[in-house]
């Protein structure tokens, strides 16, 4: 019978230990997926600067296109941000959220105000570009390449137009650069 109680308590000890392990295990896994990392597309440094540029661009335009084919065809509504109807900065302030984990204000009108100014003959993916149409305040949209740019518009809803087409070229206004790139 003295048998017994020794087994109880080696059998207690091996519980305690597997208890004990299993949180450590879970602890570990835990903090190694929470940890945030940044995008492999967007290098800290420096190094070959023209190839990485080029390859960051690229990977910026693709994430705003793989958006666009989530928003395509949305109907546009004034202060929209849902698939039901979208405005141009509730669909610029969505994209840049869902895309590069970027907070965007929720108004053009702030919208305009972030990042750093770029001219229009460097536009590079990712930059906003503001325009200033007839009957509308202010209106943005995020350049993709060759004078493209994705864009809630007021009569096609989210679509892709280019700047420079008689109407979207004749009211460009502004662009500002958000994502950072190595070359200034």
């Amino acid at each position: 019978m003295s048998a017994l109680p020794n087994l109880t308590f080696r059998l207690s000890l091996f519980i305690r230990f597997g208890i004990i392990i299993l949180a450590l295990g879970f602890f570990a896994i835990s903090c190694s997926i929470n940890q945030k990392q940044p995008p492999a597309e967007y290098p800290g440094s420096h190094r070959h600067a023209k190839a990485a540029d080029h390859q960051q661009a690229g990977n910026i335009e693709q994430r705003i296109l793989d958006q666009y084919q989530r928003w395509k065809g949305t109907r546009h509504q004034l202060g929209g941000s849902g698939s039901q109807g979208i405005d141009c900065s509730g669909f610029v302030k969505a994209v840049y959220r869902d895309a590069f984990n970027i907070n965007l204000p929720r108004t053009t009108k702030a919208q305009v105000h972030q990042g750093k100014s770029v001219h229009r003959n460097g536009l590079q993916p990712g930059d906003l570009v503001f325009f200033k149409p007839p009957g509308y305040p202010r209106h943005v949209g995020i350049y993709l390449n060759q004078s493209k740019f994705v864009h809630a518009s007021k009569s096609k809803g989210v679509t892709i137009s280019k700047i420079d087409k008689y109407y979207w070229g004749k009211y460009f206004w502004t662009a500002r650069r958000i994502i950072p790139t190595s070359n200034p």
